[in-house]
């Protein structure tokens, strides 16, 4: 140790964040920095550091606890940045700040987060439940339900050729999202069916999401109905997460007229699964050292990625809970799901979900999709829907100022089984037509199953989105179809959506367009 310790008096500082796994602490007007860093708990309840270097930025030591004061200094007595006064020590706030020994040159810090953070493989993890999934209560049906008191406590259908939603007595029936809606009459007689009111839906969806901003400023909206809230620093301002989930679900049934339902957990993935077990209109707090005694005695179809067919290899191998799936080591799920399902289910199976709350990301991929019905369609008519379909995700893109460079095709088919085409472009493009041919040739290619199978549902989708200017190419042949594209899009933006259509759409339903989160 160069020179012996003084004490340094510490200084109430917020941190913020770099990158979803570091924490960073504004050193100077120009640096924002670290370098490990965090000291967590070691499963025998002994503090321990591990470093995390980053290059070209300054040294940051986050204690987890003053207990482990003394294992940070020993740290930074061996940093040789401690002599230079570019090391920096912090440790949480408990509303006492004092001197600290430190290092000679270390200036101490005192976090203001609440709750000690520990670092999880690539993100941070808080120690208390801070997530909230909240997600409304069957959405379409629940808003025709606020405005015509008459369809309260019936099952309810919107969409007529194809169910757009269902309110819970008719799920109880058996009718679920996407069914034809001849099946679902079948099925419940006495439903109720009206027609989807998209206007209405969209102008509920903004209602709900102004009352998740007015709750905290971090929500990671996942759709028009349901989001992410991080309410991790609100403690002295709004109460306990318990409290703040309570207060939401209030204020949303006072101000919009509906239920929801919330979750609140450590992680994304856990906040997801309580609400999900909660519904309708429930409040379900995990905490921490009851995480495993909720999740392990769950179907193993909790777990994100596990639909039918994975369910199915699961339970043929008599593995039918979380719990199971957990017992089960990281090599076995591997040879018997994959590399990528294996560790992720393994992963999920313990609870462990790095990823934080994200604000203001933008889309990986746009899409549209347009269910047919189980009447067989000619070419003829598949074209059409295809071309609409392009239509609308081209112009969201550009009105995004987007390019994408993978087009996407998703069949359904009359038998509910799924096949997924796609092909990348050379260059990202917006252009309406060359992902319209991009995607009449993977249609051709599926041609043969869509002939054998039937197919009630279509989709587009572009995905590998660039924000950069789009690249000409020699010969400027795609000039023209840009122009044609924003003149297009200058008419229906003044004028609607159905002043100006192909020629192959007149008098075909097009069906609604979905009220979706801005791009």
């Amino acid at each position: 140790m160069a020179g012996s310790r003084v004490p340094v008096r510490a200084e109430v500082v917020r941190t913020g964040r770099v990158s979803p796994t570091f924490v960073a602490a504004r050193t100077s007007p120009a640096t924002v920095g670290i370098r490990s860093a965090r000291l967590s708990l070691a499963p025998e309840g002994q503090p321990h550091a591990a470093y995390r270097p980053v290059p070209g930025v300054r040294s940051h030591l986050v204690v987890a606890d003053e207990s482990a004061l003394p294992a940070a200094l020993s740290i930074l007595e061996q940093s040789p940045r401690a002599a230079a006064g570019q090391a920096y020590l912090e440790v949480p706030d408990r509303g006492d700040v004092r001197p600290v020994d430190a290092p000679p040159g270390t200036r101490c810090r005192r976090s203001t987060v609440d709750a000690f953070e520990h670092m999880c493989e690539t993100g941070v993890v808080s120690d208390e439940a801070t997530i909230l999934h909240a997600d409304l209560d069957a959405f379409y049906a629940s808003v025709e339900q606020r405005d015509d008191p008459s369809l309260r406590g019936r099952p309810v259908i919107v969409g007529g050729g194809v169910v757009l939603a269902a309110s819970y007595p008719a799920r109880a029936r058996g009718v679920r999202t996407a069914m034809g809606g001849r099946q679902a009459r079948l099925l419940c007689p006495e439903a109720v069916v009206v027609p989807p009111r998209m206007s209405a839906y969209t102008e509920a969806s903004r209602a709900v999401f102004e009352v998740f901003r007015r709750t905290t400023p971090l929500v990671e909206p996942l759709s028009i109905d349901e989001a992410f809230l991080q309410v991790g620093g609100l403690r002295r301002l709004r109460g306990t997460p318990a409290t703040i989930a309570a207060r939401l679900r209030r204020e949303v049934r006072e101000q919009v007229g509906l239920a929801i339902t919330v979750g609140v957990a450590r992680t994304k993935f856990l906040a997801k699964v309580a609400s999900g077990v909660s519904k309708p209109d429930g409040l379900r707090v995990v905490p921490p050292d009851g995480e495993l005694a909720f999740l392990h005695p769950l179907p193993v179809g909790r777990l994100w990625g596990v639909g039918p067919v994975t369910a199915q290899r699961l339970a043929e191998l008599r593995i039918t809970t979380v719990g199971q799936v957990a017992e089960l080591g990281e090599a076995d799920l591997v040879s018997i799901l994959g590399v990528a399902a294996g560790r992720h289910l393994h992963a999920l199976a313990h609870n462990r979900d790095p990823r934080p709350v994200q604000t203001g990301r933008r889309r990986h991929s746009m899409g549209a999709q347009h269910a047919l019905g189980p009447r067989m369609r000619s070419p003829a008519e598949l074209d059409a829907v295809l071309a609409l379909l392009i239509e609308r995700v081209g112009r969201r893109m550009r009105r995004a100022g987007r390019r994408g460079r993978t087009v996407v095709l998703r069949l359904r088919f009359a038998d509910y089984t799924r096949a997924t085409r796609s092909r990348t472009l050379a260059a990202p493009t917006a252009r309406t037509q060359v992902l319209l041919e991009t995607a009449r040739g993977l249609l051709a290619g599926a041609a043969p199953l869509v002939a054998r199978r039937g197919l009630t549902l279509v989709g587009v989708a572009v995905g590998n989105l660039d924000d950069g200017p789009e690249q000409l190419e020699l010969p400027f042949a795609g000039v023209r179809d840009a122009a044609v594209d924003a003149a297009l899009d200058s008419v229906r933006d003044r004028f609607g959506t159905t002043a100006i259509t192909r020629a192959t759409l007149l008098g075909r339903d097009t069906g609604p367009v979905m009220p979706m989160l801005p791009d």
